[in-house]
Formats: structure tokens, C-alpha cells, sequence
């Protein structure tokens, strides 16, 4: 059995806006900030170090993502996301995932294609060398590549915004010894799909996928 916390990397180059919600979203998603908590523009500005512009935007994203409930004449109150959130968002993030991997074999490019294969072929180097870490992050890319080559831009927004609460599900979690190659071998068919150019291969292992990650992340649940 592995043990593993899951750690993000900062993005320096990403704007103060995007970078303060991408911190107030982990700090929800991790439980750092309760449910019922009240959120005010003070005590943000001073934690992460911003100006109110940015702590505003932030705070209206968070609401459209149901993370925070603005009251009015009250405030904004942290929501959080309960295990029956997740669990129906990882229902939901099935029907999505195999929708675009179906569109992506049809769709995808040339270019496209040899990103995806040579993002399969760094899961496979990590797995040889069992770095989680980087084998989790070669995995976020893999499906990045897909949603990108299903060519629509609503499902690519709808399934990162997905990927992205999901990550902070038991964020610290234990893994079995065989975990990496498990999950290689369940893109390795995906992979397979798309290279056989068989949507319905491709759906049928998308499907496997999302019910074994369903499996690790919410077998508590």
C-alpha cells in the first residue's frame, strides 16, 4: 500500500484572479474553510495577500460553482461539497467523459493524435518508474487532450471544471502497489480506441475508467 497527499503546484504565470480562486477552491474542497464559514473580502485580502478586485471575482465564481452561497445583507458563507455531491459529479462526469471520447475518435487530429500519444507514452515511463505524482499529472493531461479533441468547447469547459473539484477527493489518500499499472492499463485501452479509430471501444473503455476512478476516490463514499 502507497500513501499518497496530493500537492499543487503554484502557477506563476497565471492571472491574480484565476490564481486566488484556484486557492479558494482547494481551500474548500480540502475543508480548510467549513461549510457555514463566512467568507469576507477582509480576512481574504489579508490571507492571500490581494486587492479586492480580485477577491470579488473570485467570490462570484465561486458561487456560479455552487462552492459559496452569498446571503443578502449577510454575506458569503462557504457550501462546500458533500459526499453526495461528488458522488452524483462523478456520475455525471461519466456521461460526459464517454460522450467526448466518442467525439474526439471521430474528430481528433493529426496533431492532436500524436499528442496523445506521446502524453500515453509518458504514462507509461512514470509507471515504469512509480512516480504518483507525476503519473497523476500525465493523467489529468491525457484527458485534457481528449476534451480538446472532441472539439467542443462547452464539454472541454464542463469536464475541466469537473477534473478539477475532483482532484481534492481524499486528496490524501492509499493506493494498492498495483494502482499505476492499473490505471495505464485503463488508458492503454482508451489509447487503443482511438488508434483503432473504434468509437465504441472507446466508449467502452472510458466507461471502465470513470467507474474505477469513481471506485478509488469515492469507495468511502
Amino acid at each position: 500500500m502507497v500513501l499518497y497527499k496530493y500537492t499543487e503546484l503554484e502557477n506563476n504565470n497565471a492571472p491574480l484572479s484565476e490564481s486566488l480562486l484556484g486557492k479558494l477552491q482547494r481551500d474548500i474542497l480540502t475543508g480548510e474553510f467549513k461549510p457555514g464559514k463566512k467568507l469576507t473580502e477582509q480576512e481574504l485580502c489579508s490571507r492571500y495577500m490581494v486587492s479586492r478586485t480580485p477577491v470579488r471575482e473570485a467570490l462570484k465564481q465561486l458561487e456560479t460553482d455552487g462552492l459559496v452561497e452569498n446571503i443578502l445583507n449577510r454575506g458569503a458563507f462557504v457550501v462546500g461539497m458533500s459526499d453526495q455531491d461528488y458522488e452524483d459529479m462523478f456520475e455525471l462526469r461519466k456521461i460526459y467523459e464517454i460522450q467526448a471520447v466518442k467525439w474526439a475518435i471521430e474528430r481528433i487530429s493529426e496533431e492532436e493524435m500524436e499528442k496523445l500519444e506521446e502524453t500515453f507514452e509518458f504514462m507509461e515511463f512514470y509507471t515504469l518508474r512509480n512516480d504518483i505524482d507525476k503519473m497523476l499529472t500525465i493523467n489529468t493531461g491525457f484527458h485534457q487532450v481528449i476534451y480538446e479533441a472532441s472539439h467542443n468547447r462547452q464539454l472541454k469547459k464542463l469536464l475541466s471544471s469537473y477534473q478539477n473539484f475532483v482532484k481534492y477527493k481524499n486528496a490524501e489518500s492509499v493506493y494498492d502497489d498495483d494502482y499505476l499499472q492499473s490505471v495505464l492499463e485503463e488508458h492503454r485501452a482508451i489509447f487503443k480506441a482511438f488508434v483503432d479509430k473504434d468509437v465504441k471501444a472507446g466508449a467502452q473503455a472510458m466507461e471502465r475508467h470513470m467507474n474505477k476512478t469513481k471506485e478509488r476516490r469515492c469507495g468511502n463514499v
